[in-house]
């Protein structure tokens, strides 16, 4: 871990104790309380940005992102990153609305446990967006992420193109995770008719608690020593989980002789695309939901009509939904795409 990451996870340690310690413990307090109003212009909108965390790399583009376009748009902005803690993400939001946030834009750790964000924020008059996750089971009021279904497809369909037979694992993300449900779904949809065909067998197929890549190591790491090494290709959900994978494969030679895949397009990811190690990941442009969502919020804060594509079904509510178009990344396309777009640069991809 580098001395940045350590230093952002002490002050993110800090932030949760503060928060602990000052924000109301529950939502009927929250309500009852006069709000502390931390805007110093009643008429420039105020956006609060709640992050499951900052412990993945691709967390630090989407807060950057959206805070400078909120920022260009004449709005405010705070952003609070919880560290995967479903308490502390409550908090948060809590203590923004009672700092007289307008909108809360809230990538949720849990999908159902954060319905208690969109109801405390209604019970304050404060619209809810979900960002790139959704929040189940709830009044929500946005949604915007990519098309995460298609996400999974992408992975599965560039697996397979490398190995069309043989014993395939599925390491998915945190089933707590609404997108973790529909990657596996999408995977599926390329996966099961070939597995009904006889030509693919699932001889492994685990999610991944908290999405931690060192519990996707060892669930590769079992399954590996289970089946005798037999393993022939991994359709892993995200970069961090395919770290771990390969980690696990690396330790029995294997490593760049399974294909595996990824997603977020993280710089660590694609490092191991280069190196032959992965096989490709999923590129959701950051820039594109970031700056999409910060629009979209102060276009909520200002009253403005949104206009969304569809509408997603959160077991409560038919959502309106934004979705944004994923694409595919190997190394014939690592240029084309993230180094072309700006997310990555050459120096950055190629250096050693």
């Amino acid at each position: 871990m580098t001395t940045f990451f350590k230093q952002a996870s002490l002050g993110l340690l800090f932030t949760f104790f503060v928060l602990v310690g000052t924000a109301c413990s529950t939502s009927e307090e929250a309500s009852s309380e006069q709000a502390v109003k931390l805007k110093a212009d009643e008429s420039v909108p105020y956006i609060g940005f709640v992050l499951d965390t900052l412990e993945q790399e691709r967390w630090y583009k989407d807060k950057k992102l959206f805070e400078d376009q909120v920022k260009s748009l004449g709005g405010q902005v705070k952003t609070l990153a919880a560290n995967g803690i479903d308490e502390v993400q409550l908090k948060q939001a809590q203590l923004l609305i009672e700092e007289g946030v307008d909108v809360l834009v809230v990538v949720p750790h849990n999908a159902e446990a954060a319905a208690k964000i969109v109801e405390l924020a209604h019970q304050n008059d404060v619209k809810v967006i979900s960002y790139d996750r959704l929040i189940t089971k709830s009044d929500l009021d946005y949604y915007i992420s990519f098309d995460n279904e298609k996400v999974g497809a992408l992975q599965a369909t560039e697996i397979v193109k490398r190995v069309p037979k043989g014993n395939f694992a599925y390491i998915g993300g945190a089933e707590t995770d609404n997108n973790a449900l529909l990657f596996r779904k999408g995977a599926m949809s390329v996966l099961q008719p070939l597995i009904d065909k006889g030509d693919i067998k699932l001889v492994v197929d685990k999610y991944t608690d908290e999405w931690k890549p060192t519990i996707a190591e060892q669930n590769m790491a079992i399954a590996l020593k289970e089946t005798k090494n037999d393993i022939h290709a991994v359709v892993a959900a995200n970069d961090g989980n395919a770290g771990g994978v390969i980690n696990a494969l690396t330790s029995v030679g294997l490593a760049g002789k399974v294909p595996v895949s990824g997603q977020d397009a993280e710089l660590s990811g694609i490092k191991r695309i280069i190196a032959g190690t992965q096989t490709m990941t999923v590129y959701k442009p950051i820039n594109v939901i970031a700056t999409k969502a910060a629009e979209m919020a102060y276009d909520v804060a200002i009253g403005k009509e949104i206009k969304t594509d569809t509408t997603i079904d959160n077991n409560k509510v038919k959502v309106p939904t934004i979705l944004l178009e994923p694409t595919a990344v190997t190394k014939e396309t690592v240029n084309s795409t993230v180094i072309k777009d700006g997310y990555l640069t050459e120096e950055e991809v190629y250096s050693k």
